[in-house]
């Protein structure tokens, strides 16, 4: 067992699993409550998606339960974090466990996968077109060499770039990656079944090829944006150094923090400009309230607990 860090599992798969998602919501709830994990799962008739935090022994526990519902193709990533990275447990029912305005048929039928050993080579092919899938939040702190960013605002969003800029591309190669690997599995399934002949698509997505490609050997520029308060990771999978501003919930860097315009928990470079006098201020009076808790050093509804604090807060809860 890690004793100073927290295990982060992100995982997915794509299963016609009818109405038994109801059921197995009430049961997830259950196995998550009882090894105090946080984070977030998504179950739909064609399937689950989720990421969850906790210690060891507890991630396994999940995973063991996961494997007991018959969930064996299960793509899984691992990493680690040093405080808890997500405030609550979340178990929600959807109609798709990625939204891409139910538009895919067979979520099954998908592009070729590719080893994230063998991802380099397609991103050094100059045949090859490489897509970014992700959104444009996520793609500007961080992108593979060479790849097309589509600057979408949200994940739906790719339908109308596929329609507008690819569509005269079916018969060409083009590659694609997301965070985790779901949303390139939505999207090539989408290609295909409008006529793409040959997509490929990065297996496990940026996670996977961090997991398995050394820091010296990796194409990524920059860090990548993960959906938890980490906020991004480096290459080797350590917490990045980037965070959220909390007036806006813009990604800002260590040199945004420098500027003028941020002040901690209030604005941003981003939002300065943006935000009222009346936001400002409110932001400002909650801002007052978490430092009065870091000084008696109390803990607070949205506070960053490490696994000792988060040991002594399940004894008193």
């Amino acid at each position: 067992m890690n004793e100073d860090n927290f295990k982060i599992v992100s995982f997915y798969e794509f299963k016609n699993i009818k109405s038994q998602y109801l059921k197995y919501k009430n049961s997830i709830k259950e196995i998550c409550s009882q090894n105090n994990l946080r984070g977030t799962v998504i179950l739909s008739q064609e399937g689950i998606n989720g990421t969850l935090s906790g210690f060891d022994e507890s991630i396994d526990n999940f995973l063991t339960f996961l494997k007991n519902l018959q969930f064996n193709n299960t793509e899984i990533k691992f990493s680690y974090s040093k405080t808890i990275p997500f405030y609550k447990l979340k178990i929600k029912v959807k109609k798709e466990i990625v939204p891409f305005n139910n538009e895919v048929e067979n979520p099954n039928q998908t592009g070729k996968f590719i080893d994230p050993e063998n991802w380099n080579k397609i991103i050094e092919d100059p045949a090859i077109t490489v897509i970014d899938v992700r959104n444009e939040y996520e793609t500007k702190i961080g992108k593979f060499k060479n790849s097309t960013d589509p600057k979408t605002d949200n994940f739906t969003d790719f339908i109308k770039y596929i329609k507008t800029d690819l569509n005269d591309k079916k018969s060409e190669t083009i590659a694609m990656y997301c965070t985790g690997g779901i949303r390139c599995e939505k999207a090539s399934a989408y290609m295909i079944q409008n006529g793409f002949k040959n997509v490929l698509q990065l297996k496990g997505g940026i996670l996977k090829y961090f997991e398995e490609t050394t820091p010296e050997s990796s194409l990524w520029e920059d860090e990548c944006y993960v959906f938890d308060n980490r906020v991004s990771v480096k290459k080797d999978l350590t917490q990045g150094t980037y965070e959220l501003c909390n007036g806006c919930k813009e990604t800002i860097s260590q040199s945004d923090k420098k500027s003028k315009k941020y002040e901690e928990g209030v604005s941003c470079p981003n939002c300065y400009n943006k935000r009222s006098k009346q936001q400002k201020e409110n932001s400002r009076e909650r801002q007052k309230q978490i430092d009065l808790f870091k000084k008696n050093n109390q803990s607070y509804p949205f506070d960053k607990l490490n696994p000792s604090q988060y040991k002594n807060f399940i004894k008193d809860n």
